[in-house]
């Protein structure tokens, strides 16, 4: 589809009549609904602060409660509600193009109210809003499927510049969130070739390549030179991505109409792929040195220094922080993560402790501005999550594209096998996570709540999608099941 379609003089537009809706998409939807419910619930009755850390401690019928959500729910309906909003997206698409109507300019006015309505609810109601991430995530996925390519490097460029300004370090978070856009992109839409006639391997299959190629390089020279000996997991870590990225992109980028499922999965589950092996290299990993408390006493207040001449805009001399950099110690080079790690633990507690004080005795307006500063430092992240999300999106997409949920009863066996892959998977990979961790152990150095949680996201994809076959054939079935089509 070309930018002229998309931005050509609007029909009129009205609000979808009962018989052109597509009944499988409003079922699941409400079932993703009660899901998005039962997981809520929990927030609505701890502090946002505290999201992340892990199921809270419980016991008796709450403990059950609570533990059969955080296997059944949890992630599972973000991510239905994600698939369901590229679906949606699809069908606006597919709709304009049969009645020959624009679809960037409604849709971008559609993405601009959820925005101002994510940004409203996350400040005057309620901080665990994730409406702005999806309007965030939709405005990529248009960049991602239709943006010319040199006013997006232009913009990418301008993004990255900007972050060198005093106190715009938080820019570069956008910057990472558009540099994975580019790449599914070029995935999505590039068909340069190397070689003659455009029969060689993909472009960007070769960047991931080469640049796996040289992360292998120096993981294998680390504690050699300038590279250090800290460097060389992680860079062995990352090489082994994208060397599998490389492979991958080049022997699945064909055919076309695959590409959105195949880039929805990959942006979705990578994340977690590396996240698992970082847990791993955590958890079994070389032991790390072991500073003093004297020197965490003293990396901490180095670091608290740098972040302060940060928030001031002060510049530090990269020449001489790297040079300060080589003269320490491995123990003193430890410290500083260690000083790192409990100056976070100190600021997610005393929001913590900041936010259940304001809720118990303070008034709406102080939670307003609480909530409203807490948004504004959020914004920058908005990006990275919505790689996750834009990949739940452009398998949304893929479904209705395909043709899938247009007519579901043609597809059950495929919805058949999402059922029952998906749900056992998904859900089995949840229990397997939880009897390894459920929460973070503050402070403990071997802690195990990292693989836990890469397994549970991982889990989570199969599980919703799982779930949706479901809900697809009960509704098609010819008993008392066929009744989910109150919801």
């Amino acid at each position: 589809m070309s930018i002229a379609s998309l931005t050509e003089p609007a029909a009129e537009l009205r609000p979808v009549t009962s018989n052109e809706r597509i009944q499988a998409l409003d079922v699941v939807r409400g079932f993703a609904l009660i899901g998005i419910f039962l997981m809520n619930i929990e927030f609505f009755n701890r502090p946002i602060a505290e999201l992340g850390l892990g199921l809270p401690v419980m016991a008796g019928a709450d403990g059950w409660a609570g533990y059969l959500i955080y296997v059944l729910v949890q992630g599972k309906f973000w991510t239905m509600f994600s698939l369901l909003f590229g679906m949606g997206f699809a069908v606006m698409l597919t709709r304009a193009e049969r009645a020959g109507r624009s679809f960037l300019v409604p849709y971008l006015r559609r993405i601009a109210a959820l925005a101002a309505f994510g940004a409203f609810h996350h400040i005057f109601l309620w901080a665990g809003d994730i409406l702005f991430s999806y309007a965030v995530g939709a405005a990529c996925l248009l960049l991602l499927m239709w943006a010319r390519w040199i006013p997006l490097l232009i913009g990418m460029a301008l993004i990255f510049a900007s972050g060198f300004l005093p106190g715009m370090s938080p820019i570069f978070q956008v910057f990472a969130g558009l540099v994975f856009v580019l790449l599914g992109a070029l995935f999505l839409r590039s068909e340069a070739r190397v070689g003659k006639n455009g029969k060689g391997m993909p472009w960007l299959s070769v960047v991931f390549l080469a640049i796996g190629v040289i992360m292998a390089l120096v993981a294998a020279m680390a504690g050699n030179g300038p590279v250090p000996v800290d460097a060389r997991w992680p860079m062995a870590i990352g090489g082994l991505f994208l060397l599998l990225l490389g492979v991958l992109s080049a022997k699945f980028k064909d055919p076309v109409g695959e590409r959105p499922r195949r880039l929805g999965g990959t942006m979705y589950l990578v994340p977690f792929c590396v996240m698992f092996s970082f847990g791993l290299l955590q958890m079994y990993g070389p032991a790390r040195p072991v500073p003093t408390e004297a020197q965490i006493a003293a990396a901490t207040v180095e670091v608290k220094a740098m972040e302060a001449a940060e928030k001031a805009g002060r510049k530090i001399d990269p020449a001489a922080a790297k040079a300060a950099e080589a003269k320490k110690t491995p123990e003193e080079k430890a410290a500083i993560g260690k000083a790192q790690q409990r100056i976070q633990l100190a600021e997610r507690a005393g929001d913590v402790a900041e936010e259940r004080r304001l809720v118990t005795g303070h008034s709406y307006m102080d939670l307003v501005r609480m909530r409203a500063g807490k948004f504004a430092e959020h914004v920058p992240d908005e990006f990275g999550f919505s790689t996750l999300i834009i990949g739940m999106f452009l398998l949304g997409y893929w479904f209705v594209r395909s043709g899938i949920m247009e007519n579901p009863g043609a597809h059950l066996p495929l919805f058949r096998r999402m059922a029952m892959i998906g749900i056992p998977l998904g859900v089995g990979l949840g229990i397997f996570a939880s009897q390894i961790s459920t929460h973070l152990a503050v402070g403990v150095e071997r802690d195990a709540y990292l693989i836990a949680m890469a397994l549970m996201m991982l889990g989570n994809q199969p599980a919703c999608l799982g779930y949706v076959g479901l809900v697809v054939l009960m509704l098609h079935s010819h008993g008392p099941l066929s009744r989910i089509r109150v919801l």
